[in-house]
């Protein structure tokens, strides 16, 4: 599974006796654990503006949880298919992968996001996947070269293993430098992939994690691992946030609008490359919440006949009845929601039924890029669950109006940086990135990646000191 070429770093490093107790792979984990980035993470949004609340999950802990179940999956796999030592998974760049999934995202999410690849459309674009591959490979400051001439490449961020940049490489394909490449269909949203001045390395990666004569779209097993933990963590936990911040409880998921279901329809069917309705999202959010509902047995009446058991409700206590029925079920659903035991207990099963789930499919001719795959029904109610709280929540007027604050702040922060002398504004490092390169598209690209790196908090804090009219203390540095 594993071989001295995956181990193999972009900048050659001295062997270290001292070291010889840990993995390559167990040093990349500290490495990034250590890294500025990642600390980062906690300032950034995940579902709700981390700036109204400090419970609610961020980034940083959104990539702990990921982390956790990317390696548990790995473990119950090595386990329950009864693996070789050699053919086992590595569980350390499962947790790797999950922990570096989401560092290269921007200040305020997908908004965020959109905003930095609308200005960088024509020099190389922006998207989160291409900005984590960036960070760990150019941007960390843990390994560097020699700086003997003008625009030279001489960053190797954390210069971590070629297997453990592979686990992060969610999407092979280029981002086009410039916005007339484009399709129509990806006009006027960011591209999943890498950029094309990373594609050099990504080439170096796949020949040492898969082979020269590897054909075909590049995804390893730990990539796979850690993008099957995500969902599950974002289809579950931010469900859960959901309930504590007191927006939604079970029973109110049947009263969103039609569209609502319709849409979520169309993203499961084609996830499970199959027909889904939506009355099957209605049927599985009842099958997902089913158990909750405990209703007395007194309020039906039983008969038998045609080998079928029937429950009806007598037609003289029908009103009464459906009242009961129905503040059992209004009961049962907020108590999901507001009691902390019940609500732990509920997703946590959740969890571990996903994780129970998950099936391996080992590839022969190349380990690395073999296959897991959720089993159908846990894909169905992942991506129900998942698609349901984006229609519902992360659609919502009351996300949206925050999103739209933070793609404003992040493009005018781009565009006073931008203009004359605007790359005074940035810290003393990026300052001189910025001159060492010497062609506009790597200026941008400079640019970019310092806003991307803020947080939240700092992103309107910088924009506040641009445009307000009461900034902060200039003793307050950047």
């Amino acid at each position: 599974m594993y071989s001295e070429k995956d181990s193999a770093r972009e900048y050659p490093e001295p062997d270290d006796p001292n070291e010889n107790y840990r993995s390559p792979f167990r040093k990349d984990y500290g490495r990034l654990i250590h890294s500025p980035a990642f600390r980062r993470l906690q300032g950034k949004t995940q579902l709700y503006p981390g700036l109204e609340s400090d419970f609610f999950r961020n980034r940083l802990t959104h990539s702990l949880e990921v982390a956790q179940i990317a390696k548990s999956i790995a473990i119950r796999i090595n386990s329950v298919y009864k693996l070789k030592v050699a053919d086992q998974i590595n569980p350390d760049i499962c947790e790797f992968a999950g922990l570096a999934h989401d560092l290269g995202h921007p200040p305020f999410g997908h908004q965020g996001e959109e905003a930095l690849d609308e200005c960088l459309r024509d020099f190389g674009g922006f998207e989160g996947n291409a900005q984590t591959l960036r960070i760990l490979s150019r941007i960390e400051k843990r390994a560097k070269g020699q700086l003997e001439t003008k625009d030279n490449e001489y960053r190797f961020g954390l210069n971590v293993c070629y297997r453990s940049l592979a686990s992060i490489l969610k999407y092979d394909n280029v981002i086009p430098q410039v916005s007339e490449d484009r399709i129509e269909s990806q006009k006027n949203h960011a591209i999943k992939g890498f950029y094309y001045s990373e594609l050099p390395l990504v080439k170096t990666i796949k020949t040492n994690v898969a082979g020269p004569d590897f054909e075909g779209k590049f995804k390893t097993i730990e990539c796979r691992i850690m993008d099957i933990a995500d969902d599950i963590a974002y289809s579950t936990y931010d469900l859960e946030d959901g309930f504590k911040a007191g927006f939604y409880h079970p029973v109110m998921f049947f009263c969103y609008p039609g569209e609502v279901f319709e849409n979520v329809a169309r993203k499961v069917a084609k996830a499970i490359d199959g027909p889904f309705s939506a009355a099957d999202v209605r049927e599985e959010l009842l099958r997902i919440f089913g158990s909750i509902y405990e209703f007395p047995e007194s309020s039906f009446v039983k008969a038998e006949g045609d080998d079928k058991t029937y429950f009806a409700i007598e037609e003289s206590k029908a009103k009464a009845t459906f009242a009961n029925l129905t503040n059992i079920a209004f009961t049962a659903s907020k108590n999901l929601a507001d009691n902390g035991y019940i609500r732990t207990e509920f997703t946590s099963g959740l969890v571990g039924e996903a994780v129970n789930g998950v099936e391996y499919f080992p590839d022969p001719q190349h380990p690395a890029l073999s296959k897991v795959q959720l089993r159908r029904d846990l894909l169905i109610r992942v991506e129900v669950l998942k698609n349901f709280t984006f229609e519902s929540q992360i659609l919502s007027p009351r996300l949206k109006v925050s999103e739209f604050r933070g793609k404003e702040i992040v493009k005018e922060i781009f565009k006073a940086l931008i203009d004359d002398e605007g790359w005074r504004l940035m810290p003393a490092d990026y300052q001189r990135n910025f001159h060492h390169f010497l062609d506009l598209p790597n200026k941008y690209r400079c640019i970019g990646d310092f806003i991307a790196g803020m947080t939240d908090r700092y992103a309107i804090e910088f924009y506040g000191r641009l445009k307000s009219e009461n900034p902060e203390t200039i003793f307050k540095p950047f």
